[in-house]
């Protein structure tokens, strides 16, 4: 499946841009991830897109997400690593334990998004480019600080070999990158 192909089926799936925008800066920062540990990265992009494909259908039903979106991909040319992944970035809900590194950098990823918007938005100038490493690990010391965001599923990073400032990094740069399409 290429980018534009992932990136229809997400318009055609998800009507709101707050989560388009969150599924555009996952993949952004997953080709990114991928580029840096050896792994493909128009593969890991794609599967960014992707993950949250059904996340409007299933809000209210946390043990359906991923599930949906698996049967919605499953005549969709992506391989077994790619599926797993997507269905173990909600593995809490699902009641799976998750592994891997393709899992653990989609889960690390599309967290890490939320807390980098939040950071960017109480900016006075609500722009990523404001946005540095050290703002944000100050932030993610702050529990009340977009306290939805599990600071733990960020931190397995380690579990992909990259320390939380490194992580924070690439993910800022990845971002920032795309900026624009972000409204940031």
């Amino acid at each position: 499946m290429t980018k534009s192909d992932a990136l229809a089926l997400l318009k055609e799936h998800v009507q709101t841009e707050q989560l388009i925008g969150h599924s555009v800066a996952t993949a952004a920062i997953m080709k990114k991830l991928a580029g840096k540990l050896g792994a493909d990265p128009e593969l890991w992009e794609v599967t960014g897109l992707l993950h949250d494909l059904d996340f409007e259908s299933t809000k209210d039903t946390p043990a359906e997400h991923c599930l949906k979106t698996l049967e919605m991909l499953k005549y969709k040319d992506l391989p077994p690593e790619a599926l797993d992944a997507i269905k173990m970035h909600n593995a809490a809900a699902l009641g799976i334990e998750r592994s891997g590194e393709f899992a653990h950098a989609l889960a690390a990823a599309e967290t890490i998004t939320g807390l980098i918007v939040a950071s960017a938005l109480v900016r006075p100038d609500r722009k990523l480019a404001s946005v540095k490493v050290k703002s944000v690990k100050k932030k993610m010391k702050d529990k009340r600080f977009a306290a939805n965001v599990s600071r733990e599923i960020i931190m397995e990073c380690e579990q992909f070999g990259l320390g939380l400032d490194e992580f924070i990094g690439l993910s800022l740069e990845a971002m920032s990158e795309i900026a624009d399409t972000l409204g940031l």
